[in-house]
């Protein structure tokens, strides 16, 4: 069904609707900040489109698997040994140990998947409170309101997720579950002229609009003083955060006024500074490895198995791939063009060496550079592929991109909406300064 729709779709666009839709994408970028600093959000002309069924297939497997990440969770919560298989510093253990007060650290979540075929592989887990929620929901209201997409309706039925309504009810309903009452005072903080402030706006705009009152500030802006956290003379009773957790300790360590708040319970904070430890790639070397089987349930261990790549901590060790034991480094040394090798704590691409795509003499020096540092390597999985419209030079291009396919986490466990990214490069990081983003519309036929 949704290799007719796509055809469908790119039909109509040919035929009629090719100036409207650029048109009302320019606009909607325009006049909802759908952009990156300069750089727009979403560079083609058709949301991602997928059928019912698929999406059932997806948030069922999604769901298996973080039943899988959340057992890891909370067992490191009380398990040093198994706490050190992710190389946190002292002061990351230290902070990811201080209780939420809500239950699940990671509110609001993402697993980044790759949906190929039959095939649908997990390579990571953005516990952290991640970017593109709001970009991507404005970019589906966007497409919805088009010419073409009521055009398409006649022959396809369509819906999209809710996302801002989504994290504003999951941001609330832990708020309640921590002690909280009515709406909270939220506050939206990462560092001053990051590249995603849009988003900000974009939320900002949206929790005010379900009654709250909404502040964005820097780290630097916020004041401990009588038991209450505030921007200036603004208390906050929500902080919904946005910067990096390792971040905030390597510029501040354990001293800053949102760390002693939280310490304190002076204030409900999302997602919680659990998410540190689950943030850490090599919390997919445990997911993947036969020697942690007893923390699953057969089910999940199952799920795990099969749509979870291959992945250790980069040491010197012998260890399992496909019932063999291998000399690790021997491994990775001779096996470049199967594998990944990925820092164990960075995010948006950040180090991240594709086998394939490196020389002999660049992965040797990788894999030395990697076992003086907290790194891991990753089986290659297949990545999706879909050719999208787009317009360059005023002429309409059709382009097979790169795309992968990112499960939205509710409260650690639930599964709601995904995020879409694409790029002409096998590594796919929009932040980064690449590819585009697209809207999810789960499509049935009429």
């Amino acid at each position: 069904m949704s290799k007719d729709a796509i055809d469908h779709y790119h039909q109509l666009l040919v035929d009629k609707h090719l100036d409207s839709t650029k048109e009302l994408l320019s606009e909607a970028t325009r006049s909802d900040g759908l952009s990156f600093g300069e750089r727009a959000v979403c560079t083609v002309l058709r949301p991602y489109l997928i059928d019912e069924e698929t999406y059932n297939f997806v948030t069922h497997v999604s769901r298996l698997v973080m039943r899988g990440l959340s057992a890891i969770g909370q067992r490191l919560l009380i398990a040093e040994n198994l706490r050190r298989h992710l190389d946190l510093t002292e002061e990351e253990e230290q902070i990811a140990l201080i209780d939420t007060g809500f239950g699940a650290a990671d509110v609001s979540a993402r697993l980044d998947g790759f949906l190929s075929g039959n095939e649908f592989n997990f390579v990571e887990y953005n516990a952290e409170s991640p970017g593109g929620l709001a970009y991507g929901d404005a970019l589906a209201e966007a497409f919805r309101a088009m010419p073409i997409m009521r055009e398409f309706g006649k022959r396809f039925s369509f819906r999209t997720i809710a996302i801002r309504a989504t994290v504003f009810d999951r941001l609330v309903a832990a708020y309640h579950r921590w002690g909280g009452a009515g709406l909270p005072q939220i506050a939206i903080i990462d560092w001053r002229g990051v590249s995603t402030y849009n988003e900000f706006l974009l939320m900002q705009r949206y929790f005010e609009s379900r009654g709250c009152r909404v502040r964005i500030a820097d780290p630097d802006e916020i004041e401990y003083r009588n038991g209450k956290l505030f921007i200036e003379d603004f208390k906050i009773d929500l902080v919904y955060k946005r910067v990096v957790t390792g971040e905030l300790l390597a510029k501040y360590g354990l001293t800053h006024p949102i760390i002693d708040a939280v310490r304190d319970r002076a204030v409900c904070m999302s997602n919680g500074f659990g998410v540190q430890m689950l943030y850490k790639k090599a919390i997919f070397a445990i997911a993947s490895d036969p020697v942690f089987d007893n923390l699953f349930e057969p089910q999940v261990r199952e799920a795990l198995r099969v749509h979870i790549p291959w992945t250790r901590k980069v040491r010197e060790c012998k260890t399992v791939y496909r019932d063999q034991t291998v000399d690790l480094i021997d491994f990775i040394s001779d096996n470049r063009e199967h594998l990944v090798l990925k820092p164990n704590g960075e995010y948006g691409g950040k180090g991240v060496m594709l086998g394939w795509e490196a020389s002999d003499d660049e992965w040797q020096k990788a894999i030395s550079e990697s076992l003086n540092q907290s790194f891991i390597v990753q089986e290659r999985v297949p990545v999706g592929r879909e050719v999208f419209p787009s317009a360059i030079d005023g002429e309409l291009r059709m382009d097979e991109r790169y795309l992968d396919l990112d499960p939205y986490v509710w409260d650690g466990l639930d599964i709601e909406g995904c995020g879409v990214r694409l790029s002409s490069l096998a590594l796919l990081n929009v932040s980064a300064g690449g590819g585009s983003a697209t809207p999810m519309f789960v499509i049935n036929e009429m």
